[in-house]
């Protein structure tokens, strides 16, 4: 299929392609992330055309786009860690300027601690929390992130609001 056969590269798109876009979707969660990915799943599978073994096609193309689309959570998820660090990096830079190397410790230990008391948030809170109060998103924009209501946005903010409110302490943070 390499040698010059686009055409028959374009039906295989043609016809796998709803497969593909399903099986990355069900791992990424966001329909940009999951067409983009789509696409570097077929390039992947075009490149690996001399390594396929006559072995299940459609088994082999959904193994390869698992695979991304894992690498590619990973990836998100490594972003995000270094944007939350890059912050805090800042934060502490400022710090330096207007105050003591001590309140820029202390501060630094109440970031950690925040953000390890956010890890304990069941799943479904931890991305509103994250979302409303350190990305500062709407409601909206979580919201179509999420492909859900704003209302559903709404009552999730409020049971994570009242799960906090009934496992943690102020003194918890300090």
């Amino acid at each position: 299929m390499l040698q010059g056969h686009d055409h028959a590269f374009r039906l295989l798109v043609e016809k796998y392609r709803n497969d593909v876009f399903r099986t990355v979707f069900a791992v990424l969660r966001d329909q940009k992330e999951a067409e983009d990915a789509a696409q570097e799943v077929f390039m992947k599978i075009y490149t690996s055309l001399p390594q396929y073994e006559n072995q299940g096609f459609k088994t082999w193309m959904t193994r390869i786009a698992v695979n991304h689309a894992i690498d590619v959570k990973r990836k998100q998820a490594r972003r995000r860690e270094e944007v939350v660090e890059a912050l805090e990096q800042g934060a502490i830079g400022i710090g330096t300027q207007r105050d003591s190397v001590e309140k820029e410790i202390i501060e630094l230990d109440q970031r950690r601690l925040v953000r390890k008391r956010l890890n304990e948030l069941p799943e479904n809170y931890r991305d509103v929390i994250y979302g409303f109060y350190i990305a500062e998103k709407s409601y909206q924009q979580m919201a179509d992130e999420q492909q859900v209501q704003v209302k559903t946005i709404e009552t999730k903010l409020y049971r994570a609001r009242n799960w906090m409110k009934k496992n943690w302490k102020e003194d918890d943070f300090s």
